[in-house]
């Protein structure tokens, strides 16, 4: 999977706007145009064989799908998730979701950017957040990663909604994680055949295959997924 020229000019462009000339995690000088030095974009956890539809880290390089997938298929086809919710992304995603970090998400966009899906389809849809929590942290990161990325790529983005205030997520099981889910998004508009959800982290995949139930309903015959990152299940 490779950058076109084009997204990666214009990403670059943006990128030099908001970053200073060294690298976001050394410190050393940054290679230039970018975020980043080549020494630490190679050591960062990048997710070099995931599952082709949840991109659960795979154990071999010659499987498709992990367990979970084979036992009951979700609805996204493809998830391209590039790197692994852990050590620096982690703290990155932290600065970004939580204290708004431009920066932060700027170098975010660039490594999602720096490995893309082969056929993101035409249109990008992110996971919405409910008015009440929009409200109160100020920002829904999956939409502005969705607003940035269609920048660079030439899609557009359509919009979903979330009509249910969801608890938090994070001490619950695969299946629960799911119940809580249960008719929380809805999509109004008529979607093209083959679209992309875009969230920032995807851990059990239950809010992407929750949003990707209201697209099938929606009309989208193809729903994959991108994400920044994958925390891999049992380490959540």
């Amino acid at each position: 999977m490779r950058l076109k020229p084009t997204w990666q000019q214009a990403a670059h462009k943006e990128l030099q706007k908001a970053l200073p000339g060294y690298c976001a995690f050394c410190l050393m000088p940054a290679d230039q145009g970018l975020g980043w030095c080549q020494a630490c974009f190679a050591e960062l956890p990048w997710n070099v064989s995931g599952c082709e539809q949840c991109a659960e880290p795979l154990d071999h390089a010659e499987q498709r799908l992990c367990g979970y997938c084979l036992l009951d298929p979700p609805l996204i086809t493809h998830t391209h998730v590039g790197l692994l919710f852990q050590a620096s992304i982690k703290e990155l995603l932290h600065d970004f979701k939580f204290k708004a970090s431009p920066r932060a998400g700027m170098l975010l966009i660039e490594l999602m950017l720096a490995s893309i899906p082969d056929d993101p389809g035409t249109a990008l849809v992110a996971v919405p957040m409910h008015r009440k929590r929009a409200r109160e942290r100020g920002f829904n990161q999956a939409q502005w990663l969705a607003e940035q990325l269609a920048k660079r790529t030439g899609l557009v983005v359509l919009e979903a909604q979330c009509n249910k205030l969801v608890a938090s997520q994070r001490s619950l099981n695969r299946h629960e994680r799911a119940a809580n889910l249960h008719g929380a998004f809805s999509i109004k508009a008529p979607l093209p055949a083959h679209i992309t959800l875009i969230d920032d982290v995807i851990t059990t995949g239950a809010t992407i295959n929750a949003l990707a139930n209201a697209a099938q309903q929606a009309g989208a015959t193809r729903i994959d997924s991108w994400a920044v990152a994958r925390t891999p299940l049992g380490r959540q």
